[in-house]
């Protein structure tokens, strides 16, 4: 019965259109009379609901890398609190919660130098440059000879990279002593990587800097004037942060996890977004982003996967580019796929509606599906192209986006679905309380657990930046990696589980809506 999918669909839409023309989204007008057809996109309606096989990521389904962790408790959508979200700036809990998630990390209450520098190297994962013996080459990376460290001291590792990357100068370490304000931010302007132009600062330009901290030049001099110069300048110390220096003395766990937030912001470590979703700019952002995609080529990758469309191993996949995921926090994430931009740029205005802030990332993504050659001659745009295969039949790619939010704590996570489901999921052909472009069956995802959704599987190949991915129902991910496998036995290949709305788990299933 579920031989082929791609028949089924065929024969519903002969039995309405003569000539053929059933078109989804941005390539098709919707069918008129099809109400059980699920409006999602051309690659997802012919990657079909396919229980024996997987149903790869149709039109939308893109999976962030990610570990499922524990389960969070869906709530209720209450009344929505709508009022203009202000500037959000990061906060020390921000930060902390980051490290803590990214990096195990977490600050005492009561911080020593060497819990900071332990954290700096940790980040910035200096420690990769291991210290080399006495009896090393001239070539090799000395170990440091620390005057109050020895080796088996739980700093010592840490202090030995940071060292060797010129973030520590003195041989003196004085690890145990309570971890000063001024020693933070010197440690942490070299860390973030402003040490050279710190040292570019002239006299009057340093006290220029100084000043806006409101100290004096006495107060500071030398190269430690200067990186403190640096650090006021490049936004590293931000003004929370100048009455605690301006006071002097220890510097708390909060004063630390905004230098370690900001250390992670200037190397490019912290979160990979185009903004907030209350961001005044935050539309004209995603305009731009999804007018700047292109459709992703990576020939090396596709051609291993076209060969699994062409061998029915998959129904369709996706293709990423890894160097725009977000980074964010797995907990507080979903990943929300569509091919509509105004459809995103709506759904942003519903959060906000709804009195929902939350961080968000624009990723491009390619959508590849067979187009059988009954259903006409395909047009090619920009942002679809075909390449016809032996049969005659056709390969197709189609320009498509996720948008990942970091929400702002699991509560407003777990009324994603809620909203979605009221504002955003077709549920007859009358949209006219629905955002522009809904499906009859959304598509949204998290990478950890959320009452109410159920677990699917995303079997995924990479080579290099660019990745490939499909989903499909637990029980069919074995045979896939399989396939994959036999296909590209050099390739990266991997799979695991997260979890999906109900609607697009019923479309893994077969059932239309």
């Amino acid at each position: 019965m579920l031989k082929s999918i791609q028949l089924l669909y065929s024969d519903r839409i002969c039995q309405n259109y003569n000539p053929i023309f059933f078109i989804f989204q941005s390539y098709f007008e919707e069918a008129i009379h099809l109400k059980k057809i699920t409006q999602i996109t051309l690659a997802a309606l012919l990657a079909a609901p396919v229980t024996l096989g997987s149903l790869s990521l149709p039109a939308s389904a893109s999976a962030a890398s990610a570990t499922p962790a524990g389960q969070t408790t869906s709530q209720a959508v209450k009344g929505p609190v709508a009022q203009a979200p202000a500037v959000y700036t990061e906060s020390a809990a921000d930060y902390a919660q980051f490290l803590q998630a990214k990096y195990n990390i977490q600050l005492p209450r009561q911080l020593t130098k060497g819990d900071f520098i332990k954290a700096i190297a940790a980040i910035l994962e200096a420690d990769q440059t291991a210290p080399a013996t006495d009896e090393a080459s001239d070539s090799a990376v000395k170990a440091p000879a620390f005057t109050d460290l020895k080796s088996n001291d739980s700093a010592y590792k840490a202090a030995a990279s940071l060292y060797n990357n010129g973030i520590l100068s003195a041989t003196e370490v004085r690890a145990s002593d309570k971890l000063s304000t001024y020693a933070a931010v010197f440690i942490a302007v070299k860390a973030a990587g402003f040490k050279e132009l710190a040292y570019t600062y002239p006299e009057d330009k340093t006290a220029k800097a100084l000043a806006k901290l409101g100290i004096s030049s006495s107060r500071v001099q030398g190269q430690a004037a200067q990186e403190l110069a640096a650090a006021i300048d490049t936004g590293l110390i931000p003004e929370s942060l100048y009455p605690a220096l301006r006071k002097g003395g220890e510097a708390s766990s909060d004063f630390a996890n905004i230098l370690l937030g900001r250390v992670l912001t200037s190397q490019g470590k912290y979160k990979n977004e185009i903004g907030r979703s209350g961001d005044a700019d935050i539309y004209s952002k995603l305009y731009a982003a999804y007018r700047t995609a292109d459709l992703i080529e990576a020939p090396e990758l596709r051609t291993i996967v076209d060969q699994a469309l062409r061998n029915d191993l998959v129904t369709g996949y996706n293709l990423k580019d890894s160097r725009f995921d977000s980074n964010f926090i797995d907990e507080l994430t979903l990943t929300y796929g569509h091919d509509d931009i105004k459809h995103a740029v709506q759904l942003i205005g519903l959060l906000r509606s709804e009195g929902i802030d939350a961080d968000v990332q624009f990723q491009p993504k390619t959508s590849a599906f067979i187009y059988l050659k009954e259903w006409g001659e395909p047009k090619e745009t920009p942002d679809y192209k075909v390449t016809q295969i032996e049969n005659g039949n056709y390969i197709a790619y189609a320009k498509e986006y996720d948008i990942q939010f970091e929400f702002n704590n699991t509560a407003d996570k777990a009324r994603f679905n809620d909203i979605i489901l009221k504002y955003a999921k077709k549920n007859s052909d009358d949209t006219s309380a629905l955002i522009h472009a809904s499906w009859w069956q959304p598509l949204y995802y998290s990478p950890t657990a959320l009452a109410e959704y159920p677990v699917i599987a995303n079997n995924k190949i990479s080579l290099g930046n660019y990745y490939a991915q499909s989903f499909s129902l637990k029980e069919n991910s074995k045979a896939i990696q399989e396939g994959f496998r036999k296909l590209a036995p050099d390739a990266d290949i991997s799979s695991y589980t997260f979890w999906v709305d109900h609607p697009f788990f019923n479309y893994l299933n077969g059932e239309s809506e």
